[in-house]
């Protein structure tokens, strides 16, 4: 079985119908949506068309929102149908960053992700998705793709069909008959609250006034990439490509706008960019410790070992509680642990800083045990090797595991790039030696200052590198990626990127730290972290202002 939906656009009267179905069937709540129409208007008045498109959890043969739950709460039943158990989600989020179609969203009653769940409940006795009972055009058509008797198999086998982003390879299951391009890609039209007909647009953030980077007032103009081309989907064969259309009884300056869609909130704020710098200083300093005690590349220092493992201990501490309150269900956090679902990111990083954290944590405790007379110093000394080897393995893993992570985060093209391990990797020496440096302000690092000096220095220059010329530097493999890249280079976040994380976190550091002296080492250290931040913060927030529906 092979469960899959077609919407014939031919005869879809957008009259939500569909979508109220659904929320009384599934008892959904207000705010939330499984099943909305998106409505876009394209032409030029009089001769002006709407367009509806029934949007939903989209079934997929190949389920990213599955693989990156960490507890198996998103799931892919025997039948194709996706389904979701709410009494083992977490709240994580990050089946909604997975998802290349915005259609998982957080139920406000229980904190846990939801969505179309193919009305699984009526399915099992034999009954229809809700949906597809109360259309009254029979413009939805729902049933198993594999019983070739099947009005589904019928229809796809004689009909021409679409589905929404192919180019993920998801496989979606649910078919458009007449799917109209400025519909189906999110990006053909812009965002603008002047452009709805019945509802108020949200702001993405708190104070704001925009909506998916649209600003009140006129709209805004098309966004470019770094060679100038205009980054706006292709207008579909037939329409016209200028002129205003009416909405509302007024003109709008766009040729294709939406005129009504679902509106859905960011995912992850600033505990997510905020975990990725205290996990690289964590990890960061117990590496660069490591290698310098491990291959005796300067003499043991006690007080330094003591004062960096301390550090590295309550930075990942501090990872460890970013990650719990970013989580919509807090306490349900060691469910990572006891129903663990190993494909996902998730859970493998969650091992990673495990391990880490209970190995650095250890390793910390016996050199101020013995430091402060407590342990025999030739026993901190037999076991130090194999404690801080043992730490460089989990140590990398903790550092660089998001990398793989945001890969699984398929509706986030920006995340998707091949440098990103090797980059996290970079930045983790880099706020480790930083960290270093501001602690040498206080305490001496003698003749280890020099290594961390020129290893923080190379790491600033290495990491604008590969942030300047990889990140921002290649071409995009995607449009989506592509205006992602200029949302933070030369949009909302242009002022962080550029002042803040490229002056101020490699700039004045690298300047810094040719004048030597601890204070001036400190504050190259302290800017160096504070221009990862800035840079954290726009890498995560501007993918999720790119539309997915």
């Amino acid at each position: 079985m092979n469960y899959g939906f077609v919407i014939d656009n031919r005869s879809c009267i957008g009259c939500h119908a569909c979508s109220t179905a659904c929320k009384s069937e599934n008892e959904v709540p207000l705010g939330v949506y499984r099943t909305w129409v998106k409505y876009t208007e394209t032409g030029t008045y009089p001769n002006s068309q709407r367009h509806f498109q029934v949007t939903r959890c989209n079934h997929c043969t190949n389920p990213p929102c599955a693989r990156i739950c960490p507890t198996g709460a998103m799931y892919q039943r025997d039948d194709g149908i996706v389904e979701f158990n709410k009494d083992a989600c977490i709240g994580c989020k990050a089946c909604m960053q997975a998802c290349p179609y915005d259609a998982i969203h957080i139920d406000p009653e229980t904190n846990t992700a939801s969505k179309c769940h193919f009305c699984a409940h009526r399915i099992e006795v034999g009954l229809e998705p809700s949906c597809a009972v109360v259309c009254p055009t029979h413009a939805i058509i729902a049933g198993d793709m594999d019983d070739p008797d099947s009005e589904i198999a019928q229809v796809l086998s004689r009909e021409k069909v679409s589905v929404r982003k192919p180019e993920q390879g998801t496989s979606p299951k649910v078919f458009y008959i007449d799917g109209a391009a400025v519909s189906l890609v999110p990006t053909a039209t812009e965002r603008t609250p002047e452009s709805y007909q019945w509802a108020d647009v949200l702001p993405l953030h708190p104070g704001d006034h925009s909506s998916h980077g649209a600003s009140h007032g006129a709209p805004p103009a098309p966004r470019k990439n770094r060679e100038g081309v205009a980054l706006r989907a292709p207008q579909p064969q037939g329409l016209p490509t200028a002129g205003p259309i009416m909405l509302g009884g007024s003109q709008a300056s766009h040729m294709v706008q939406v005129g009504y869609n679902a509106q859905h909130k960011i995912p992850w704020h600033w505990p997510v960019p905020a975990y990725l710098v205290t996990k690289g200083i964590g990890t960061g300093i117990f590496l660069l410790l490591a290698m310098i005690f491990g291959l005796g590349l300067a003499p043991f220092d006690p007080l330094t070992a003591v004062v960096g493992g301390m550090i590295s201990t309550v930075f990942m501490l501090a990872t460890t509680a970013l990650l719990v309150i970013d989580l919509e269900r807090p306490e349900r956090f060691l469910y990572i642990l006891l129903r663990p679902q190993w494909r996902s990111w998730l859970t493998r990083g969650a091992i990673f800083l495990m391990g880490f954290s209970t190995i650095g944590g250890l390793w910390t405790t016996v050199e101020l045990a013995a430091f402060a007379g407590f342990l025999d110093p030739a026993l901190a000394e037999s076991a130090r090797p194999y404690l801080l080897w043992s730490g460089v393995p989990f140590a990398v893993g903790g550092a660089i595991y998001t990398a793989f992570l945001f890969g699984q985060a398929e509706g986030r093209d920006l995340w998707q790039s091949p440098l990103l391990p090797l980059h996290l990797l970079i930045q983790a020496t880099m706020a480790g030696a930083g960290a270093l440096l501001v602690a040498g302000f206080f305490i001496d690092l003698g003749v280890m200052e020099s290594m961390v000096v020129w290893t923080f220095a190379i790491a600033v220059g290495l990491d604008l590198f590969v942030t300047l010329v990889g990140e921002f530097g290649m071409p995009h493999a995607s449009e989506v990626a592509a205006r992602a890249a200029h949302e933070i280079s030369h949009g909302r976040y242009k002022n962080q990127f550029w002042y803040g994380a490229i002056v101020v976190g490699h700039l004045v550091p690298l300047a810094l730290v040719i004048g030597g002296g601890s204070l001036l080492l400190a504050v190259a250290g302290a800017a160096a972290l504070a221009g990862l931040w800035f840079f954290e913060h726009a890498f995560v927030m501007a993918p999720q202002e790119i539309p997915n529906s």
